[in-house]
């Protein structure tokens, strides 16, 4: 299960990472440390949510 974990991971981190990021750019936050904490905030935010996409589909839900 950890490795469709970290497989999945890959592909949600990404996703949760490009939308905060354009999330912060259409906020009008448009220097590098708001875009940067919130590429790095969408990373930490896809770990949890691949940890349970990935035991939902382990188990077969």
């Amino acid at each position: 299960m950890l490795r469709l974990g970290l497989i999945l991971y890959l592909f949600i981190g990404t996703t949760f990472a490009g939308s905060a990021m354009i999330a912060a750019l259409v906020s009008g936050y448009d220097t590098t440390v708001p875009i940067v904490v919130s590429a790095l905030a969408g990373f930490v935010a896809a770990i949890p949510v691949s940890w349970f996409v990935a035991r939902g589909l382990y188990s077969g839900q």
